[in-house]
């Protein structure tokens, strides 16, 4: 039995795999789904074995979106709640996006609202063919969360994430493809190998490099160029002298694959 209501979480060889498991409701994100995210980011986090995350939903959807119901029952606490729900998803995406594993979005099916933001989170991400993407909120009367306004644009542009959230626009798997929302479009049937594959090679590579190339990207925007150079500068000199740097310019030398060790 799961230690969690609305997901599981194992780890298997080096990958933290994240299974959102509420499939009656098409794995909508509710208040308790927020917070044990939170709680499993942070065991990703902490725990240095895990080389790569990845989050795939139960059943024919991957997150349909927030749980309104869940909304609609608070009646009048229905803010308060949507703040806690909001912090502690938040708070998840923040660990995944400043820990040192690369996570991958495995959408198995739909992503909509909650879970098409989860998806724009995720450093890398592959769809099945017959994955739909919608932003859904305002159909809704409500406004964007899940961190969509800070990578949406930064990711697709301002003009395509305007579209998509203010029109509400239902985008097929190759038009996510096109548009940068995903890296690969696959069969359903390949979809776990694929994955696998990838998972594999951050398993596999050179994992504290895996992690300061992330932490570039994640603050690029907020920095002017000497800034960034500078940090580049820096992050590049600190690995030289780790064995992962060691080993990969040696092997480079002897023209052979290197062996990363994760140190």
């Amino acid at each position: 039995m799961s230690e969690y209501e609305t997901l599981s979480f194992e780890v298997v060889g080096s990958i933290g795999r994240i299974t959102l498991n509420r499939p009656e409701v098409g794995n909508a994100m509710s208040p308790t789904m927020a917070r044990e995210l939170s709680e499993v980011a942070i065991r990703c986090d902490d725990d240095p074995g895990v080389a790569v995350v990845v989050i795939t939903g139960e059943g024919r959807l991957f997150c349909a979106g927030g749980d309104l119901k869940a909304f609609a029952d608070a009646g009048s606490a229905a803010p308060s709640l949507l703040k806690t729900m909001a912090g502690d998803l938040h708070m998840a995406l923040s660990r995944f996006a400043r820990g040192h594993a690369p996570v991958i979005a495995a959408v198995n099916g739909t992503a909509g609202g909650a879970g098409m933001s989860l998806v724009m989170a995720c450093d890398l991400a592959i769809a099945v063919e017959g994955a739909k993407f919608t932003m859904a909120y305002t159909n809704a009367g409500l406004s964007p969360d899940g961190s969509s306004t800070y990578y949406m644009p930064r990711k697709i542009g301002d003009r395509r994430t305007r579209e998509l959230m203010l029109t509400n626009r239902v985008l097929d798997a190759g038009e996510a493809l096109d548009w940068g929302i995903v890296n690969d479009v696959v069969g359903a049937d390949e979809l776990p190998e694929r994955v696998m594959a990838l998972a594999n090679q951050f398993v596999n590579g050179p994992r504290r490099a895996n992690a300061q190339v992330k932490a570039l990207l994640n603050d690029t925007f907020e920095r002017g160029l000497e800034t960034q150079m500078e940090y580049e500068a820096r992050s590049i000199a600190s690995l030289i002298g780790t064995e992962d740097g060691q080993e990969g310019v040696k092997a480079f030398l002897e023209k052979r694959r290197p062996t990363f060790s994760g140190r």
